[in-house]
């Protein structure tokens, strides 16, 4: 299982028939994901002021946010991934450590207090110096491809985004508010290196263009429309 990731990521807004004659190709480079179209569910971490999210839609150099992520729809047996997000320059650096669902139970610093790996000690320091807590869930529907040639280049489309501030356990990814027109859906591009001259094309030959989009930002930003703290003409 891995812990760490260290690439770049590019995000784009696509039609269905533009992710339909997508995936036509890149079939021809690309092998789809053994799990098809599942659940990604996470709990977002923040601090009562929403710093965190706030200090990202800012768009500094260096940004950082804490989630907890499930994959699928988990049982007793199930696996979550706390990790930390680290964003520089357009490098993206993940860390995460594998928690048994069980562990759930009890406050999450507690459960990491007990861990031994170097990466659950950065989390548990990370906590200790942020204020965090459990502040928003966000839930989508996926469908990822890896390469070929390249197991490092990833294309996944993602969508049903939506998210909820209460009930924030991981059994339901299908409530709350959507935050996702249900004809489009979010591209996404990771890799280590670059993307390669038959992705570049194809997106072109297809008009897609690279956005700046963030879920949780996202998510937020509909969260205090809802909440009637800005308008939706900011």
């Amino acid at each position: 299982m891995q812990l760490t990731f260290k690439r770049y990521e590019y995000k784009y807004l696509v039609t269905h028939k533009q992710a339909e004659a997508v995936t036509a190709t890149l079939l021809e480079y690309m092998v789809p994901d053994k799990y098809g179209t599942y659940w990604v569910q996470n709990l977002y971490y923040d601090t009562d002021n929403w710093d965190v999210i706030c200090t990202s839609m800012e768009k500094p150099l260096y940004k950082e946010k804490l989630r907890l992520r499930c994959y699928g729809i988990p049982d007793d047996s199930s696996n979550v991934f706390l990790e930390l997000k680290k964003k520089y320059l357009g490098e993206v650096n993940k860390r995460r450590v594998a928690l048994p669902i069980s562990s759930l139970s009890r406050p999450i610093r507690e459960v990491l207090d007990e861990e031994t790996a170097q990466i659950a000690r950065e989390l548990a320091f990370y906590m200790q110096t942020h204020p965090v807590e459990e502040k928003m869930f966000i839930a989508f529907l996926r469908t990822a491809y890896s390469g070929i040639e390249d197991a490092g280049l990833r294309v996944t489309f993602d969508n049903n985004i939506r998210y909820r501030r209460d009930n924030l356990g991981f059994s339901h990814p299908e409530e709350g508010q959507d935050v996702l027109h249900e004809d489009y859906s979010i591209l996404e591009i990771k890799t280590r290196t670059g993307i390669p001259l038959w992705l570049s094309r194809l997106l072109s030959d297809n008009t897609i263009y690279k956005i700046s989009y963030s879920k949780y930002g996202t998510c937020f930003m509909d969260y205090q429309v809802q909440k009637g703290v800005v308008s939706l003409n900011v």
